[in-house]
């Protein structure tokens, strides 16, 4: 399972342990992940996914699940959430094209 966020891309880092004699080594920098289960109103499901602890606000922030998927970027997304962002979209137009008729 790889370290990254499937929501925001958010990846390993590296970079240095720096000791007060300015004595400098390498260190990896994880990011904070956690395994939740989010609530997809559109769909009317629950999702797993492992997303860090920051996307988690992010969530939260923007109104939902859903509200964040819609105006996040196809290029941070792992491919389940893209595969849920397309699900999501799509039943959004259906949605609209019933209301409409």
């Amino acid at each position: 399972m790889a370290r990254r966020c499937e929501l925001t891309g958010t990846a390993v880092m590296s970079g240095h342990l720096v000791s007060h004699s300015n004595h400098k080594t390498k260190r990896k920098f994880l990011p904070n992940l956690c395994n939740v289960t989010l609530q997809s109103d559109v769909l009317g499901r629950s999702v797993r996914m492992r997303i860090a602890a920051n996307a988690l606000r992010s969530v939260e922030h923007r109104g939902g699940l859903d509200a964040f998927l819609v105006k996040a970027s196809e290029t941070d997304l792992s491919q389940g959430a893209r595969l849920l962002k397309r699900a999501i979209q799509k039943k959004i137009a259906e949605n609209a094209v019933a209301a409409a008729a």
